[in-house]
């Protein structure tokens, strides 16, 4: 007999069974994540989007987030969008396009909503601070300066993506998905210990104890 489940009558099988809704919630999500690595999921065309007008409108960004993760070597479905820009290019951005497809979330931030797509985007601004906003020596960088740049994006290099995310991590205890996030970057991507050395001090220890623990090989 498997543990956990009961034999007998019509009642007892019944109460291990998945109910309708569960099970509808579990179909959804698969469909969705098969969608998202397809590339056609809405938040890959709210990505899209977002990029062709900051690209036509010469509005400096980088990605974060997911998409960035995806791009270095770890793939992690998401449903939003997250970008760095510098507040005045967020503020243009804002004049031209509020009420154009695009709305606020909350009032006077960066957190905006694509309605076209129901996708949320977040923009972080230049000079601010990951995790809890509190001063710190990583603070998220001015694209202008920073960003590198493919055919179609412009993305922060790796290393100071991983500063990020290991900052953020660090102070906020609701972030440390942050944390996993790079642990697993390091393991998908085969990351050697020497990325290390392009860190800033302040985070380059957390950095390789991560890297200690992906080295440590699943027993299953």
């Amino acid at each position: 007999m498997i543990v956990g489940m009961r034999s007998g009558t019509d009642r007892d099988w019944g109460a291990g069974r998945l109910s309708p809704e569960t099970e509808a919630r579990m179909i959804a999500g698969i469909d969705r994540c098969g969608r998202f690595f397809m590339g056609s999921d809405e938040a890959h065309r709210a990505l899209y989007k977002l990029t062709a007008i900051l690209e036509a409108e010469n509005l400096p960004y980088a990605i974060i987030g997911a998409f960035a993760l995806i791009e270095y070597g770890h793939n992690r479905v998401t449903v939003d969008v997250d970008l760095v820009m510098r507040e005045e290019d967020l503020r243009t951005f804002k004049q031209r396009w509020l009420g154009r497809g695009y709305t606020e979330r909350v009032a006077g931030t960066g957190k905006l909503l694509d309605v076209e797509f129901g996708v949320n985007v977040d923009v972080l601004s230049t000079g601010r601070f990951p995790g809890d906003d509190k001063p710190k020596p990583i603070a998220f960088p001015d694209p202008t300066t920073t960003a590198i740049r493919g055919k179609r994006f412009a993305m922060l290099p790796m290393p100071r993506y991983i500063e990020l995310k290991l900052a953020s991590g660090m102070v906020a205890p609701h972030r440390g998905k942050d944390l996993v996030d790079v642990q697993e970057l390091i393991k998908s991507a085969g990351l050697p210990r020497s990325v290390a050395d392009e860190l800033d001090p302040w985070v380059r220890a957390r950095f390789l104890e991560l890297w200690e623990l992906a080295q440590v090989p699943d027993p299953f």
